[in-house]
């Protein structure tokens, strides 16, 4: 046992570490129900990251015939991006959740939804534009 935890009936609750001080100071445990439905979140947004990183990978493997190469590049490009945008975005969202709930205080707004919007309906625009003209 290390000399930042405390044994089981010490008085003192047991200390979390210092990374989990540093992302949450203060405040008070929240349900853990409520911690374990925020990291099931933020892995659906992972899961949402992953799929978009795949399909940059698959636009700009398996669609040479379809687009021309600077669009192809362009949409695997931007797939790409909002695939590590969402990743990142999904991070700080499950941060900024966690921290609300510790505190008692409101949740934020999910600032990543519409930018997952706007760029799935931009790169749904460039192939309809694209399959179209074609």
């Amino acid at each position: 046992m290390t000399n930042r935890q405390q044994a089981p009936g010490d008085g003192a609750p047991p200390s979390r570490g210092r990374i989990a001080e540093r992302l949450l100071p203060g405040g008070e445990e929240p349900d853990p129900r409520f911690t374990l439905a925020n990291e099931r979140t933020f892995l659906a947004w992972i899961r949402t990251s992953l799929a978009l990183l795949a399909g940059g990978i698959a636009i700009e493997a398996f669609t040479s015939d379809l687009f021309l190469e600077p669009v192809r590049k362009g949409l695997a490009i931007v797939l790409l991006l909002l695939g590590m945008l969402l990743s990142a975005g999904a991070a700080l969202r499950w941060l900024r959740v966690e921290r609300s709930m510790r505190h008692k205080a409101p949740l934020p707004l999910p600032l990543i939804v519409p930018l997952l919007a706007g760029a799935g309906a931009v790169a749904a625009a460039v192939v309809l534009v694209f399959v179209l003209w074609r």
